[in-house]
């Protein structure tokens, strides 16, 4: 499904549909670290059911099912969903094509809401009323960023630029550590309770690396085939020339729970 708005990329149209295949073998890179802190926190864990908005391929559901929470993800691309269906296959995940906007769930379901790289695409004063319904009482928003640091890694800073060459308004670079910005509308429902910002290096090939700066929505959510052609073979020229066959990239995490008032 095709995605616009002015806050994002300049109003520059996305899908994440057209790199779900991409997305799928070249963005399920977080560490276990990652995951260890929200265990942390007690969250995603046995007994609790857990629903993943904006889920894309499962990544959450799918690296965290082991923990023994009954998870739901939903996303508002279908091809995502498909992806997402095809690697849990083994696992009992319910997948739904459905925005965030539009969920439709019975209201006291989840002990948990979770939220990984998508939380700033939601129109908040719609879903904020409708995650605090559909939350139990005492009930956890869990929302999870990661991206690198191209100020401060060579290989993330080039490829980066890489990007702005050919989305110039591209609004994903520029990264920073940061706390995750929660939107003052929810003071009114829930309360911060948690957040944490930390580094970490994440290991990857040439080809990997490739791979998941091609599946960001600089690059295969948004050009086209050809000028996707042309920005991979430059990328790859590029990573020859600068990085070692593997290597770690430099990210910054980000966790940020809300608890409902």
């Amino acid at each position: 499904m095709e995605i616009m708005d002015k806050k994002i990329d300049g109003g520059k149209a996305f899908d994440w549909g057209r790199t779900s295949s991409d997305y799928a073998k070249y963005r399920d890179i977080y560490p276990q670290e990652f995951y260890d802190k929200i265990l942390s926190r007690k969250l995603c864990i046995k007994g609790q059911n857990v629903l993943d908005i904006g889920t894309g391929t499962g990544v959450i559901p799918r690296n965290m099912y082991s923990y023994g929470a009954k998870w739901i993800g939903t996303d508002i691309s279908e091809n995502q969903i498909e992806q997402a269906k095809a690697l849990s296959k083994d696992m009992d995940i319910e997948y739904y094509a459905c925005p965030a906007e539009n969920l439709f769930f019975t209201d006291n379901t989840f002990d948990v809401i979770t939220a990984c790289q998508c939380f700033w695409y939601f129109d908040h004063e719609m879903i904020m009323p409708k995650l605090h319904r559909l939350l139990k009482a005492d009930g956890r928003i869990l929302i999870l960023y990661m991206a690198w640091l191209p100020f401060e890694d060579k290989i993330a800073g080039e490829s980066e630029k890489l990007v702005l060459k050919y989305s110039p308004n591209w609004s994903g670079a520029g990264e920073t550590m940061h706390p995750i910005h929660i939107p003052e509308l929810y003071d009114e429902k829930f309360e911060l309770v948690y957040h944490e910002e930390y580094k970490l290096n994440i290991h990857f090939s040439k080809d990997s690396w490739n791979g998941r700066m091609k599946a960001c929505r600089g690059v295969g959510a948004s050009l086209t085939k050809d000028e996707i052609a042309i920005w991979e073979k430059e990328h790859n020229t590029l990573l020859d020339n600068i990085a070692s066959e593997e290597f770690d990239v430099l990210h910054y995490a980000a966790i940020a729970e809300l608890k409902k008032k």
